[in-house]
């Protein structure tokens, strides 16, 4: 076995130990540190902003004209993240080679957590009619985020053994969704009492957007100066670039089916789970006639209770395995969105018991899955293999809302759109049942947890 890989023993040396808690505890805080661009850019403000600005450009027919292609303005910023997904996935599984390769996992660790701070902290310059600059800033720092999470996961095998590496996953999300909510809580107060502060509304959103890469940048610190790399001996081969390194992952794979098995059943459920998470506030503000600030303090509630949910999932996996544990979340979720379809009209009050629903679930089956797939994952090939991972959890982001978005179309209703998410929670729940994780476990070279 690697000895990229932590093993423990029945008299584990205590210095041992407590030189893996020190990482672990600095491996907590790159979730602190990232998932604020998630939360309060991705999910909050950039997309409104970002379309107000390219409105601000458009012609008289509403099209702006990003490289010479008329694009309207009101698409312009899901275009923009449908770009920067295509680029995550040309990059994602050349990082992820590259680190594998070199044993190098740092300094490309760094590089792409501080461009992707970089790019966020430089939406403070959006002004005007700079659609062009805001579109390839998000670009960068979407592209950069996903780099920066398959270097990320793939520490999770060598900072823990199996017997905890369900709980420090949890951990790490609890990290980020703590850290999301305290960002948001702040950055809402700047946003509604913007005129108590002196500033307009609009400088109150760069000052949100730039804060949440000047957050990003200063807690990375943390992780890049308790996190070690592991002696390897550099390959003379160079990595392979973009697709052709994924193509040969997925190859790879074919040697170990039962982990090609459980990242198909990942890519289904994962999309149902993004699914819900991006269209949740279309629901809301559409059918239920819900407004801004409903769905925003229905935002942070999910980010707080995700907290929750994520270390009690992490402690259900520890008695009952990350395996049962997941597929008991499929259920909760499919649970939760049939009775979210049935939600009245004008009541935020139930709106708020959906988003408690959610979140409750949303962290604990992100945090296990995570931490089942590093169980099936060769030694010696963690970058590169959490590289499909993250790939199956971008580069499929498009199902999910086309579904919805085809069922809103064929029935006009937005309670059928969102019902119609309950078939991924489903077959992710049949495809994950069939994978035996404890034989995939041993094929994959790895021991066998008590508990999976």
């Amino acid at each position: 076995m690697s000895t990229d890989t932590v093993r423990t023993t029945t008299a584990e040396d205590p210095d041992a130990r407590l030189r893996r808690r020190y990482e672990q505890r600095g491996w907590y805080f790159y979730d602190w540190a990232c998932s604020v661009y998630s939360t309060s850019v991705l999910t909050v403000f950039l997309g409104p902003y970002l379309t107000e600005i390219a409105k601000s450009a458009a012609d008289p027919d509403g099209c702006v004209h990003p490289l010479g292609v008329p694009v309207s303005a009101g698409s312009y910023f899901a275009y923009t993240v449908s770009a920067s997904v295509l680029v995550s996935v040309l990059v994602m599984p050349f990082a992820g080679a590259a680190a594998d390769r070199t044993g190098r996992k740092k300094p490309l660790l760094a590089t792409a957590a501080y461009l992707g701070a970089a790019a966020t902290a430089g939406m403070f310059f959006l002004d005007g009619d700079r659609y062009l600059l805001g579109g390839l800033l998000l670009i960068v720092a979407n592209a950069s985020l996903a780099v920066s999470m398959v270097l990320y996961n793939a520490y999770l095998p060598q900072i823990a053994p199996p017997e905890e590496r369900d709980a420090v996953s949890a951990r790490g999300w609890a990290f980020g969704y703590a850290s999301g909510a305290l960002v948001l809580m702040a950055n809402l107060v700047l946003f509604l009492a913007h005129d108590t502060f002196g500033v307009s509304e609009a400088t109150a959103v760069r000052i949100c957007l730039a804060s949440a890469g000047v957050w990003w940048g200063a807690f990375t610190l943390v992780p890049l100066r308790r996190l070690r790399d592991r002696a390897k001996e550099p390959s003379a081969a160079a990595p392979r670039h973009g697709w052709g390194q994924l193509a040969a992952t997925v190859r790879d794979m074919r040697r170990h089916p039962h982990t090609l098995a459980f990242l198909l059943a990942y890519l289904v459920y994962n999309d149902g789970v993004q699914t819900v998470i991006s269209q949740a506030s279309v629901y809301g503000s559409e059918e239920l006639g819900l407004g801004q600030s409903t769905l925003i303090v229905a935002v942070l509630l999910v980010q707080v209770l995700a907290v929750a949910g994520a270390l009690a999932m992490g402690r259900l996996a520890r008695t009952h395995g990350a395996k049962r544990t997941i597929l008991g979340s499929l259920v909760a979720w499919t649970v939760t969105i049939g009775a979210g379809s049935f939600l009245p009209a004008g009541a935020p009050v139930w709106f708020f018991v959906l988003a408690v629903g959610i979140g409750l679930v949303l962290g604990g089956t992100q945090a296990l899955s995570r931490s089942l797939f590093s169980h099936l994952v060769p030694p010696g090939k963690e970058a590169e293999y959490f590289s499909a991972y993250e790939v199956s959890d971008r580069g499929m982001a498009w199902l999910g809302p086309l579904i919805f978005g085809l069922t809103y179309q064929l029935t006009g209703s937005y309670r059928d759109a969102i019902m119609s998410l309950a078939v991924f929670f489903l077959i992710g729940f049949a495809l994950l049942a069939r994978v035996p994780v404890r034989r995939a476990v041993r094929d994959a070279g790895n021991p066998v947890p008590d508990r999976i």
